[in-house]
């Protein structure tokens, strides 16, 4: 689908064009502003339309919630009407809402609740629910090699529940389970002119759906001064993860692992004027018939930017990260406090099917740089581009990527 976070990135990166009308009690400031929503993806399209989004804020300007009604045209599959809600408490406490209608194919509807300081900040609690169907999702084949011109599109229809629950077990360090239940259809994609990847790959595991029950449990050491806008710290965690596929298409064991270490440093200057950032990670996935959609992926806004979302897969994955992100300036707009960002960076990253040759060659390099709209200590919205043998690609989101 549409990423959701792509048309609410303008809403902090575009405030400058808006019209401010203001009003409610003393202790909380609303704004609202029509907004052009003008945007491209690499997989997704072009986009024109309109967002309202409509801010409440405490008088000492932080955030405290974000409504945003869309309706917008795509290119791909016609025009859709979205509604956000984010509401925003202290401590880091956030509640989410989304509903869409696409005119051609894509539906959704999200539900997020979080608080990483339940029960006087002994427990982190994270629960969501979602149903959507996707029709611009990629297939090229399995593997580094996997060639542009094999590109293919099918709709993912999902409904996913997730369930997290964590335990401190000092400031900084906690341990999570995490269990989820994913269920997949996929169906003919939304793209005309890319075949669909049932006729291209008629063999790849996954292609009849699966029914994935999961459990992961995580270790976190997260010394950031902040989760959402850290500007100074470390993170570190590393994963196990047992998965059961119930709606298996062969006699393949449907069980299935996933191990997995992530580490991120900042290393800010002693202004915070400019942040250093280096992320590590590496994941191991085991197991026969496991679904395509379920294995290691490269590329997207997360990871391997210069490439569109699932441009690479394969059982394994190793990937490195460095940028830059210079504070540029800040401003009050709207009663919020705005800092803006420039960030050039470097993504590196690989898939194998095995670790027994070529571990650290042939990696794909994409350089490129991003613009961020920050409002501490809850928002980041950030626009990216990036540069590959692909020809690059964009993306945007309500978050730092790593």
């Amino acid at each position: 689908m549409l990423s959701l976070h792509r048309r609410l990135t303008l809403v902090v990166l575009l405030w400058v064009f808006g019209v401010e009308v203001s009003s409610g009690p003393l202790f909380a400031e609303v704004s609202y502003f029509p907004i052009p929503a003008i945007s491209s993806s690499k997989n997704d399209g072009n986009d024109i339309g309109l967002i309202v989004p409509i801010l409440e804020s405490k008088p000492d300007g932080t955030l405290t919630s974000l409504t945003a009604p869309m309706i917008i045209h795509n290119s791909l599959l016609g025009v859709r009407g979205t509604f956000n809600y984010f509401k925003y408490w202290s401590a880091g406490r956030e509640l989410e809402f989304v509903g869409s209608l696409t005119e051609e194919i894509e539906r959704k509807i999200k539900l997020r609740y979080s608080d990483p300081g339940f029960i006087h900040g002994l427990f982190a609690v994270d629960v969501g629910a979602q149903f959507f169907k996707n029709a611009t999702d990629r297939f090229f084949g399995f593997g580094q090699t996997s060639p542009e011109n094999a590109e293919t599109n099918y709709t993912a229809k999902e409904f996913v529940v997730d369930v997290n629950f964590g335990l401190y077990l000092n400031e900084v360090t906690r341990v999570t389970l995490i269990h989820r239940y994913r269920q997949v259809e996929v169906q003919e994609g939304g793209v005309d002119n890319l075949a669909f990847t049932g006729d291209v790959f008629p063999r790849v595991p996954g292609l009849g759906g699966a029914s994935i029950l999961g459990h992961r449990l995580i270790f976190h050491y997260d010394t950031r001064d902040n989760l959402t806008t850290p500007t100074a710290g470390m993170r570190f965690t590393a994963y196990a993860e047992l998965d059961q596929n119930f709606q298996r298409e062969s006699t393949d064991d449907p069980v299935y692992f996933k191990y997995g270490v992530d580490i991120r440093k900042l290393f800010p200057t002693p202004s915070k004027r400019a942040i250093l950032v280096i992320r590590g990670n590496i994941q191991l996935t085991f197991g026969d018939g496991i679904p395509f959609y379920e294995r290691s992926s490269l590329g997207g806004e997360n990871n391997l930017r210069g490439f569109g979302e699932d441009r690479f897969i394969d059982k394994h994955l190793v990937v490195v990260n460095i940028e830059e992100r210079f504070h540029v300036f800040g401003m009050n707009m709207f009663n919020v406090n705005t800092e803006f960002e420039i960030a050039p960076f470097v993504d590196m990253g690989r898939v194998y099917n095995t670790f027994n040759y070529r571990q650290f060659n042939e990696y794909e390099i994409t350089p490129g740089i991003g613009f961020r709209g920050i409002v501490r200590p809850n928002l980041v919205g950030r626009v990216d581009w990036g540069l590959s043998k692909d020809g690059g690609a964009v993306f945007a989101g309500l978050d730092y990527p790593f």
